[in-house]
């Protein structure tokens, strides 16, 4: 009798001879992302004072309705147990939810705190650079000519071709020749 063949191993069966992959027998996976945008929106219901408003009202009516409605159709038979559950069960929730908001407040504000830290650092590097490009600029301008030293330097060029002049002039009187024309 001829056996039947062997199933094929799929690609997805654990096998003993290979190491595990990461997260592949942690039984559901979730978005973390997800989750704390979900649970962010709930402590922002938290904290508002819509859920204040419905709540004041759900517990007036649970008051309400336990006090004056018959004993058969009363829901909290001892004085308020239930509503002190329900109250108790409600904060249980609410308090890790919240808490989970503030850390991704805290994550987003560290981000934002190293943005800004490196935004100021490389303002700093430009301002600093900045500052020592017009400190050589300055430097530069030292060394040009102005325009009250060129003024001065050719009133002094004028003197001296003044004064040479009127030296040959007077030169050239005492030699008894010809002025020099100009």
């Amino acid at each position: 009798m001829a056996r039947p063949p062997l199933p094929r191993r799929r690609r997805t069966e654990i096998r003993l001879d290979q190491p595990l992959e990461r997260g592949r027998l942690r039984g559901p996976s979730y978005d973390p992302e997800n989750f704390g945008r979900i649970s962010e929106r709930i402590a922002r219901f938290i904290g508002s004072w819509n859920f204040i408003a419905w709540m004041t009202l759900a517990i007036s009516l649970w008051l309400a309705w336990n006090i004056f409605a018959p004993d058969n159709l009363k829901p909290d038979a001892y004085p308020f147990i239930f509503l002190t559950l329900l109250l108790s069960l409600q904060a249980s929730y609410a308090a890790p939810l919240i808490l989970l908001a503030q850390n991704r407040q805290s994550d987003r504000d560290r981000v934002q705190y190293l943005e800004d830290r490196a935004m100021t650092e490389r303002v700093m590097a430009d301002a600093e650079y900045l500052a020592r490009e017009i400190a050589a600029l300055r430097l530069a301008l030292g060394e040009v000519a102005t325009r009250d030293y060129l003024r001065g330097e050719l009133r002094d060029a004028v003197e001296e071709i003044t004064m040479a002049w009127t030296n040959s002039l007077e030169r050239d009187e005492n030699d008894g020749g010809s002025a020099p024309t100009a």
